[in-house]
């Protein structure tokens, strides 16, 4: 039986009128109780009438730590694939943007309630994010891009294959003669993050190669960090450098350029995303692709079968290795800098 405010106001032993003032944002309630009676119906499952009536059908994507207005944005066509699919289902979808500030001041499911959101989509989190506890534990459908909730059936994880992805670049380097293949990764403290480097491990291993710190570091997703780690994998003798997306490679292009290296002749790069900027850079980026159109329409499936009571634990897309003019055979330019 669905919960009523009479049963939530006999848990807090308040008035119904209480209640209801708590739920509809009355002003002549304290903001302590408010959150206790917003608390309450999300813990009690709760579902405001809103919520239930087919024309007030709404959801969410939650963005942090990533951009999506410009066509040439990541989170552009993850947004728009979310959006195509949600329309046909008579969806309204509002976009939120949130940080650390956002989330003190808010808790997820009372948020969620409060506005009369069905679920979520949930994109740029870190591990560390306080709303990532509360969504481990929320009763609301919430689909997450590249982080995964274990052992809660109302949450979804979507993404692309990054096993399968980075060791179609490795396996492409190897038969051109690379050995000291780097890998600079994106930010700490990132679900996504750790998994290539897994799979970085994996596919080294695999491969035949063998292992080394000095060629491995972890960045953040934006070109400068390839200033503080490329010198180091270069004199390591890297001949070819692995990025964990396109932004981190169009710094090592930077770097490569700043030491006097010709890209792909000294030096071989590999992006992962494939956004716009790859063709946009010269030479034109070799990098692993994935579909971003195509995971925003995964996500509204995933978030759609929550909803519905399909407690689906991952989607995973397959990535495409993209071979463009920035990769060639490997270059023995490591033993100059070596000697350096």
């Amino acid at each position: 039986m669905a919960t009523t405010i009479k049963d939530i106001a006999s848990r807090l032993g308040v008035a119904v009128s209480t209640v209801s003032k708590g739920l509809n944002g009355a002003p002549d309630i304290s903001e302590d109780l408010r959150q206790l009676v917003l608390d309450t119906a999300v813990e009690m499952g709760y579902k405001t009438k809103k919520m239930r009536k087919e024309e007030h059908k709404k959801l969410v994507i939650f963005v942090e730590n990533m951009e999506f207005a410009d066509e040439e944005d990541f989170g552009h066509d993850l947004i728009l694939g979310f959006q195509q699919m949600a329309y046909r289902d008579n969806w309204t979808v509002n976009v939120v943007r949130v940080n650390s500030n956002f989330q003190s001041r808010e808790k997820y499911s009372t948020y969620m309630l409060k506005h009369g959101y069905s679920g979520a989509f949930a994109m740029g989190f870190a591990l560390q994010d306080l709303w990532m506890k509360q969504i481990s534990k929320t009763d609301i459908p919430t689909a997450l891009l590249d982080n995964y909730v274990p052992l809660n059936r109302n949450v979804g994880y979507v993404g692309t294959d990054s096993d399968e992805g980075i060791n179609l670049a490795v396996k492409q380097l190897v038969k051109l003669g690379h050995k000291r293949i780097a890998f600079l990764n994106g930010s700490p403290n990132s679900w996504v993050s750790d998994r290539r480097q897994e799979a970085y491990e994996n596919a080294i291993k695999e491969n035949g190669l063998e292992l080394n710190p000095a060629l491995t570091a972890y960045g953040y997703y934006v070109a400068d960090s390839a200033r503080y780690h490329v010198p180091g994998m270069l004199k390591a003798g890297a001949t070819a450098i692995l990025c964990g997306n396109d932004l981190i490679a169009s710094g090592v292009y930077e770097v490569c350029e700043k030491e006097g290296l010709k890209i792909p002749e000294d030096i071989s790069v590999i992006g992962f995303d494939d956004i716009p900027l790859a063709t946009e850079i010269s030479p034109t980026l070799s990098t692993i692709r994935q579909d971003r159109l195509e995971l925003g329409k995964c996500a509204y499936f995933t978030l759609n079968s929550l909803i519905h009571k399909v407690s689906i634990s991952k989607t995973m897309l397959r990535p495409e290795f993209i071979e463009r003019e920035s990769i060639a055979k490997a270059s023995k330019h490591s033993a100059l800098k070596e000697s350096k």
